[in-house]
């Protein structure tokens, strides 16, 4: 997976795919991420390569186009496509009961974060309501920084917890039909930061989901 950004003018996505195609890589789906107001997108491409190409060719590929800059390459997992807020939506409104759980099931592939958590305040502390199956543990009081978030008001991101080392996070807060706020936190090992429209998406996506979550 590779995250670039680009000049948002015509032909700049197309220089990118030859660019890219010509370093030996297969490109599978290209993900509009980000228009900005400055003239620049940022995309996420999905990429296969054959065993001899090494992912710093497509870096220095990337970085002879003019005004073409890489944030983030990374493994991503076999098998796993692009998926839309769309296909997320049906997922968890084909389940109300289960809304919130559908969701943190489909925000690692549909955020492009290596897991995400549902928590809510408890009697006890935090309660975790779901959690992704790569998800690090979140007991009470390992990461006395949770009986924060449980509180969050929108969408943000949120400073590194020293137990999950170079794991960038963010979260979203929902109140489901219950009237119990309920806030999703999701990581990504090693980045790439959190751009503000994905910080409103997944706002966007957490309010939606709770408001289809039933009791």
């Amino acid at each position: 997976m590779l995250r670039v950004e680009l000049p948002d003018v015509p032909g700049s996505l197309g220089a990118l795919a030859t660019a890219l195609g010509s370093a030996g890589a297969d490109i599978e789906a290209i993900e509009i991420v980000e228009h900005r107001a400055d003239g620049v997108a940022v995309d996420d491409v999905l990429l296969e390569l054959p065993p001899t190409v090494m992912p710093d060719s497509l870096v220095t590929a990337c970085h002879e186009l003019e005004g073409v800059r890489v944030h983030w390459i990374s493994r991503y997992n076999a098998g796993v496509n692009l998926s839309m807020d769309l296909e997320a939506v049906e997922e968890f409104t084909e389940n109300p009961a289960h809304a919130l759980t559908k969701l943190v099931e489909v925000t690692p592939t549909t955020f492009r974060v290596d897991w995400a958590i549902a928590i809510r305040a408890g009697s006890g502390g935090v309660e975790v309501l779901a959690a992704s199956s790569a998800a690090p543990r979140l007991d009470n009081g390992d990461v006395p920084q949770a009986a924060e978030w449980v509180e969050l008001d929108d969408s943000t991101t949120l400073p590194e917890v020293g137990a999950w080392d170079s794991t960038v996070l963010a979260a979203a807060p929902g109140r489901p039909r219950d009237g119990r706020r309920v806030t999703i936190v999701v990581g990504r090992h090693g980045g790439p930061e959190f751009l503000t429209s994905e910080l409103a998406r997944l706002g966007h996506m957490v309010s939606l989901a709770a408001s289809v979550q039933t009791p």
